[in-house]
Order: C-alpha cells, then structure tokens, then sequence
C-alpha cells in the first residue's frame, strides 16, 4: 500500500478556517458504498440516514488548553505542546526551542495575586513559577516533561487551545473546538465530527429512537501528521488511551444483538470500537491502542461512518479508504471540491453508508 494512493490536490482556501455557525448548518455528503451513489444534504437532516434502533457511538474527550508558554533561565522563550499525561507529574510534549535536553528546566510564571507563600513564587509580583524539567529526549521536538507540581489547576490561566496548523484564523470562542457532549479532559486535539452536532439535534435523533452511547479516545496531534513513509503499513502511528465503560459496551453489544447499526461518530471512535472488537465481541476495555486501519482490514464494530474530509496522506484518509473503497473516496472527495464544500477540522462532514 504506496502512500502516494492516498494523495489528492487541496488548495489552502478549502480548508476551513472557521467553524459553521450554528453548528448543524455545515453541509453533508452522504456516500453509498453500495454503488458509489452521493447525495447533497445539510448535517441537520442526518437522521433521514437513521433508524429506530441504531446507536450513535461518541467520543466524549475533552480537548485541554495543552499550549503553554514557558521561559529558560536566560529569559528565553519556550513552548510546551502538551501530548499525553503518563503519569501525574510527567507529561509527553512538544517543546518548541533550543537546547532543551535531558536536565534542563524552564519556569511557567502563572498570575496570582495571593500567591508570596508557594514554592517558586516572586514576592514583587506575586507570580508563581512553576518549574518543569526535560527529563528525557524523544522523536524530534517530542520531551518527556516533569512539573514540580499538577499542572491541571491552572490550565484556565496559563493554556490555550492548541488549533491544528493548518487553521490561522483566530478562533474568537474556545468552545467552538469542543463537541457539545466533551466530558473527559485529556485531548490535544477535538474528534472534529463530533463539532457538527447540537444538543437541539441529538435530542431529536434520540426521539427518533435512535440511541447513544458514549466513548473515550484522547486525540493525540499524530492525527495531523502526514504519512511520509512511501510504504503506508510502515507508518508508525502513536499510542492514545481509549475507554469503553460497562454501561456502552452494554448499549453497543444490544443494539447489535437487535439489528441496530453502529454508527461512529469520527475516526476516534471507529478506533475506539475496532480496538475493543478484535476479541470479536465489545467488551469494557480501557487502556492504550495503536490500531492502524488500512485498506484491507476488517471491521468487525463498525457499520456506518459520520466524520470530516481528511488531508491528503494522512492516517485519517487511510482510514475511511478502508471503511469504502479507496476510488469510491477520492472520487467523493474530488465532488466534494468541486460542489465547494469546506476540508478539515472545521469543514463539512460525510456520512458513509
């Protein structure tokens, strides 16, 4: 499987750069597996597409304000892009600056007017400087990082939205990154088919007799990375930790048992879904998953697809090629440049049938 099968032509001004406003009215592609058929619609009429029984799978992963400013010794600048927690103090990161090897610390100056009696803090200003060491060198600009205390309390004053690079606009309410259902902290990126519902929606979907079941995948920033491998299957993709609880493996395991039809909501909780299927059945799981899909592989949760239009080479475009046909998706994506329809994060979705 060549990387190159994965490429297409997508001019920067298809990318969206805002989100839709109100978030249902974004338009959808609706793609028939069966015989390549497409259809026109707006994201609010998706429940033509859904039946009584069938169950919506979400991903219910909040994105956290994981880009931090920080300063050296010396006064220079410092960006920390927070990945993953692996433990309580230790977090894997990107840092943006030089010479930041194993040992070196830098200080996070958080405002706080009553603050003189913590550790680190600056007794003119009042500030607390939290300090984080680089205690070991990963892949390119990747550190594993120690904060001498939890950072999580002051995230509200010192993180900011990590956007994806391709988006410059400024995004004016943070909220507009975060699904309406977002519960778990933990995502450096938000599972962006997710943006288009609103709780106006859902609420007629359930109506509907349509059932919901919630997931957890927390979104690491390899989901923007492209594939620069020539062979795709040499693609490492990196590890991210995913939840099914007792209670939606229940609701998923009935809903198949009954006829209904696992829809997922984003190529997080396809990932999410498949991970727990590869015993055959969907069982509580929580832990970490690497599951790379490619075409070719076999889905064994998963029977419909809601999710955005994909940059070229990436694991996500691989992703929904192994879900349809790899020539039924570029020919869809082709028409969807053509009806000009909006690419990536805040763009439009499709549902794939």
């Amino acid at each position: 499987m060549k990387t190159s099968d994965f490429n297409y032509v997508l001019p920067q001004e298809m990318i969206a750069q805002t989100p839709a406003e109100p978030r249902d009215s974004s338009r959808l592609l609706a793609l028939h597996r069966e015989n390549g058929g497409i259809e026109h619609l707006n994201f609010r009429d998706i429940g033509r597409f859904l039946n009584p029984g069938d169950l919506l799978v979400i991903n219910q992963t909040r994105v956290i304000p994981a880009r931090i400013y920080a300063r050296k010794e010396s006064g220079g600048k410092v960006e920390l892009l927070l990945l993953r927690q692996e433990e309580q103090l230790t977090w894997r990161a990107l840092v943006g600056g030089k010479g930041l090897v194993t040992g070196k610390k830098v200080v996070i100056n958080i405002e706080s007017g009553d603050s003189s009696h913590r550790k680190g803090a600056n007794p003119k200003s009042g500030d607390i400087g939290v300090q984080v060491e680089i205690i070991e060198v990963l892949d390119g600009a990747q550190r594993l990082i120690r904060f001498e205390e939890p950072i999580e309390p002051f995230f509200s004053q010192i993180g900011n939205v990590p956007l994806p690079p391709y988006i410059h606009a400024k995004l004016e309410d943070p909220e507009r990154y975060q699904t309406v259902y977002a519960q778990e902290p933990g995502s450096a990126a938000a599972p962006t088919a997710g943006l288009h519902f609103t709780n106006r929606l859902l609420d007629e979907l359930k109506a509907q007799g349509v059932g919901i079941a919630e997931v957890t995948l927390h979104v690491g920033l390899d989901t923007f990375a492209p594939v620069t491998e020539e062979n795709a299957d040499e693609h490492h993709i990196h590890t991210e930790w995913c939840e099914i609880t007792p209670e939606a493996a229940k609701k998923i395991n009935e809903a198949k048992e009954a006829g209904g039809r696992i829809i997922a909501v984003g190529t997080t909780s396809v990932r999410t879904l498949e991970s727990a299927a590869q015993t055959g059945a969907i069982l509580p799981m929580s832990g970490p998953t690497s599951l790379f899909i490619l075409p070719g592989y076999k889905f064994q949760a998963v029977g419909r697809l809601i999710t955005n239009f994909h940059l070229p080479k990436s694991t996500l475009l691989m992703l929904v090629s192994a879900f349809a046909e790899r020539e039924q998706i570029l020919n869809a994506y082709e028409v969807a440049k053509e009806e000009g329809y909006r690419f990536c994060s805040f763009g439009d979705a499709m549902i794939i049938l």
